[in-house]
């Protein structure tokens, strides 16, 4: 069928390429809208019990978004000061659209002492909050609230709130892929143009990707129109899309430069290419397809539309890489040089494979031992939603927060609320709140006005580790019995059912990837055993991966070398999303590497020649593509927003650690240990139709093997 494929592609050269032509145009076209359609959503699920909770108290009282401005360096006791900031309020209020405005003395008689909580603790700074209404006139007023509040009259003045640091996480996440293309696309064109050692070879994975990048813009711009995507998506995307073009561009090219090498007219060696290498990479999509598809099981709009937005990606590459890159190469594949002769007894490769060959227990047992060790971090891994930590030390959303941290301690202390859909009784309140009361690390109670509902507000204790407080106070609250049944809400209960509801599907993601990837790596080898090898080495790369993330990100180790500080917790959904985009790179170079050890089993039948030629066939371009995925992802830890520096490094981990010490070590250790056994398959279970064919005739042999 890939072979058809080739040759159609041949044959009508300048239509395919006509086509994608006019498929990067209108995803491009497509994708300005794109951007006013994202979501910023992440972390959340509808129809949780703290989501229902929310909802009532919003369909009670709703409420628009909150602007928060705290003036520094300012006596709070000062007559001029209160004079300054009610003129502050004044004009606020006056704007159309403002709600609601808050000065330490609203509702105070002239001369009063300011409300405590609305002044810093040091009596040296002051907070003023301005409410806009849940109306389109309310959203249009934010920006010039914030113009007012910012011209006050005081030394310092920082203004930030909820609404203005989402905003300000989504800015930063698209100056993160500014920056991450702007580092990663130069320093790609350098490798590749050192790896190929011409120009045409060069850019033929560029055009790859940009073209697939521009047709998932384009098929993103169309999801957005019947579902949420989030806004993260693009900077995923990006970063998925030009690493598996250029992994699948840099595969095909250089088996084409191979079959060029030996004598292959031109047409010739772009069809014995695409049997061979064409193939790989069509199993290679598949794999990593069947990883993300996993994504979509979780009920989490945002690693759903993450896992439509990847897939998109890499369907349009893989379609890119066995259309596009056929029709270049019958276009320009008479520039791109042949590969120059190898040699098969010298050269890193061929080092590694004798030893892995002379010592292979040796070296499956410490590759396993140290990737298990690595491991050992994750199993002391918290999660938490993104705060102002997530932000770079020069954002203003952060600088407001840690301000407020430090003088307004108990306005931001994390709160549980408690929802009841019918009005209690007096005495019925009284008696829950006095229980409420008893609970441990609760530092007070308050009931709130809701109409037709009954509300009450739960304040943990200040100091120590509050955000476990709260979640042991959650835990509590619905454990235990009320008048009638009640919901809870609040960061901590929204945490916990996230939580929840991600590990209540984590089985069926699980099963979705296991069967696809056995499936699948059964039909491309014919062996039960190389799948579920792979699964269990996947397992261990992933593993010492998280352990990474929680010792740098979480714990605070060499923070000054990616840019964080110790946060205490990994975003809640950074595991989920590097484990399924993680476990299909792991899987991209497994079939890289079994792709070229299973076609010369098939020649030879000697299990260990074939691991020795596979290692030494595919050595170079494995360590050569982890090479470049790991640039476009590292690039993403120079940013400045923490969730999307845990994925970039992550992921660049997770393939550095994958294409050495798993690949180039660990597997093909165990395959030489298990001999024939690698290709064992029940006799009542029938062989693959579409099991890799031998190479075809006169194309090049595996390195390793004389030609005859």
């Amino acid at each position: 069928m890939i072979t058809r494929l080739a040759t159609t592609c041949l044959r009508h050269r300048r239509r395919v390429l006509a086509a994608w032509a006019v498929v990067v145009v209108l995803g491009l076209a497509m994708s300005p809208g794109l951007f006013d359609r994202l979501s910023s959503e992440a972390g959340s699920v509808d129809g949780t019990e703290s989501d229902r909770a929310s909802q009532l108290l919003r369909a009670a009282d709703p409420q628009g978004p909150e602007v928060v401005a705290v003036l520094d360096d300012v006596p709070a006791a000062s007559a001029a000061t209160r004079a300054s900031v009610e003129l502050l309020g004044s004009r606020a209020a006056a704007i159309e659209g403002v709600e609601e405005v808050l000065t330490p003395w609203t509702g105070l008689p002239p001369g009063a002492a300011p409300h405590p909580d609305a002044v810093g603790v040091d009596g040296r700074a002051v907070a003023v909050s301005v409410r806009v209404a849940p109306t389109e006139t309310g959203w249009e007023a934010l920006d010039e609230v914030e113009s007012v509040l910012r011209a006050a009259d005081a030394p310092t003045v920082l203004v930030g709130g909820e609404t203005l640091m989402d905003s300000e996480m989504d800015e930063q996440a698209a100056a993160d892929l500014a920056r991450a293309e702007l580092i990663s696309l130069p320093v790609l064109l350098v490798l590749l143009l050192v790896l190929f050692g011409g120009v045409v070879a060069a850019g033929l994975p560029l055009v790859v990707a940009v073209t697939g990048i521009a047709g998932t813009l384009g098929t993103l711009t169309l999801l957005s129109l019947v579902t949420d995507v989030s806004v993260y998506a693009v900077n995923i995307v990006t970063m998925l899309g030009l690493g598996l073009a250029v992994d699948y561009a840099l595969l095909v090219v250089s088996r084409f430069r191979e079959e060029r090498s030996a004598g292959l007219d031109l047409e010739t060696a772009v069809v014995a290419t695409m049997a061979t290498a064409g193939r790989t990479v069509a199993f290679s999509a598949a794999t990593v397809s069947a990883a993300l598809a996993s994504l979509l099981v979780f009920p989490d709009d945002f690693l759903r539309s993450m896992g439509l937005a990847c897939l998109a990606v890499v369907v349009l590459d893989v379609v890119a890489a066995l259309t596009l890159l056929p029709a270049l190469l019958g276009v320009a594949g008479h520039r791109v040089r042949p590969a120059p002769p190898s040699r098969h007894d010298r050269g890193a490769f061929v080092r590694l494979s004798r030893l892995v060959t002379r010592r292979p227990l040796a070296i499956a047992l410490v590759s396993a031992a140290l990737l298990a060790v690595a491991a050992v971090p994750f199993t002391g891994a918290r999660f938490s939603e993104p705060d102002e930590r997530s932000l770079p030390a020069s954002s203003e959303s952060r600088a407001v927060a840690e301000l407020a941290s430090a003088q307004f301690p108990d306005s931001l202390a994390e709160q549980v609320t408690v929802v009841a859909r019918e009005e209690w009784s007096k005495a019925e309140l009284a008696g829950y709140v006095r229980r409420l009361q008893e609970l441990p690390g609760v530092a007070d109670v308050q009931p709130t006005d809701a109409p037709h509902l009954t509300a009450v507000r739960l304040v943990p204790e200040a100091g120590g580790d509050e955000a476990a407080r709260a979640a042991g106070i959650v835990d509590a609250v619905r454990s235990m019995e009320a008048p009638t049944p009640v919901l809870v809400t609040g960061d901590a209960a929204e945490l916990d059912d996230y939580r929840e509801a991600i590990v209540s599907r984590l089985p069926w993601a699980l099963l979705v990837l296991v069967l696809a990837t056995f499936v699948l790596l059964y039909a491309f080898t014919g062996s039960v055993v190389v799948p579920l090898k792979a699964l269990v080495m996947n397992t261990l790369s992933l593993g010492a991966t998280f352990g990474a993330l929680v010792w740098v990100f979480q714990e605070g180790h060499l923070g000054a070398l990616v840019g964080t500080e110790a946060l205490g917790s990994l975003s809640i959904t950074t595991p989920v999303l590097v484990f399924a985009i993680a476990f299909g790179l792991s899987m991209d170079y497994e079939v890289f590497l079994l792709g070229r050890i299973a076609e010369e089993w098939r020649a030879t039948g000697d299990n260990d020649r074939a691991v020795v030629v596979g290692l030494q066939a595919t050595g170079r371009i494995v360590t050569a593509a982890a090479l470049l995925m790991v640039v476009v992802f590292g690039a993403f830890v120079a940013g400045g927003f923490s969730p999307v520096k845990q994925v970039g490094f992550g992921l660049a981990l997770a393939v550095a650690v994958d294409a050495t010490v798993v690949r180039m070590l660990l597997v093909p250790a165990v395959m030489t240990l298990m001999g024939r056994a690698n290709w064992w398959s029940p006799s009542w279970l029938a062989r693959p139709r579409v099991a890799a064919p031998a190479p075809c005739p006169g194309s090049a042999a595996p390195a390793g093997r004389a030609r005859p």
